[in-house]
């Protein structure tokens, strides 16, 4: 049905999708890590408790109409519930124009994105990655492969061995070299899961990607907090998987073409 509609009113439908999963994803961030139902109780402020009524919980809306406070008690609601949803509904449209409307984009693409954003800012406050999230992706990643148009079963289950296997030798390499681990089962499961959604290719390039951005701001973040020994310090590695994937995802070809032919 979407596809016989204009190409603005796709656009349109794209984000306000994406706004309305963005808000479910706030509730998968605050629940899933302390393994609390993601359908119950309601949404409650986190201050006083009052339930959030279905007008308080329109996606961005809600947040300015309050002006960034709860209703009842005033508290500052965090700036992070309307940058989750209008950044989940910015890759909706951008996942929605690069493969445009199909079967493939509602099972597998819009799902990926939405995990993607989902472990980022779980990683950021809790340093970890739920499996829920990791393998469960990559049961998606596998399964939704076979969609017309897709990688492939064959390059799926490649990538996810790839990727799994690259991270988890490097844990292990780590573990020996520094006597403590360095590489956390949840970056490797990680991997495995874009490895299933992006291939051997993709693996490889967010492998690079991760790894530039990672140093850049690791190193730039321990000088700034006069850390003396880098190599302890420890920061979420997932977002910077992530950053990568994306970047794959929406670039790929351009990004694979110039890492293997340098200018």
């Amino acid at each position: 049905m979407l596809d016989s509609l204009p190409g603005w009113e796709i656009h349109l439908w794209s984000i306000v999708l994406g706004l309305v999963v963005g808000s479910f994803l706030n509730v998968v961030i605050a629940r899933l890590p302390h393994g609390q139902s993601l359908i119950t109780p309601r949404s409650a402020c986190p201050k006083c408790h009052a339930p959030i009524a279905w007008y308080d919980n329109i996606p961005v809306f809600s947040f300015i109409s309050l002006r960034g406070r709860c209703r009842h008690c005033e508290a500052a609601i965090s700036v992070k519930y309307p940058i989750i949803e209008c950044l989940t509904a910015l890759l909706f449209l951008a996942a929605e124009m690069k493969v445009g409307v199909s079967s493939a984009l509602v099972l597998r693409h819009w799902p990926w994105v939405s995990i993607l954003v989902a472990v980022t800012f779980i990683d950021l406050e809790h340093r970890i990655i739920p499996d829920a999230l990791s393998l469960g992706g990559a049961v998606l990643g596998l399964l939704t492969s076979l969609l017309p148009y897709e990688i492939g079963w064959r390059s799926s289950v490649l990538g996810f061995l790839f990727g799994f296997g690259v991270f988890y030798l490097l844990a292990l390499l780590y573990l020996q070299v520094r006597g403590r681990s360095g590489i956390g089962g949840g970056d490797v499961k990680l991997l495995g899961m874009m490895g299933a959604f992006l291939g051997v290719q993709g693996v490889f390039v967010t492998i690079l990607l991760s790894s530039v951005l990672g140093s850049v701001v690791g190193i730039g973040w321990a000088r700034w907090s006069h850390k003396k020994d880098l190599m302890k310090f420890a920061i979420p590695y997932g977002p910077f998987l992530v950053l990568g994937a994306l970047c794959y995802y929406l670039l790929g070809d351009q990004l694979w073409f110039q890492f293997m032919i340098p200018m």
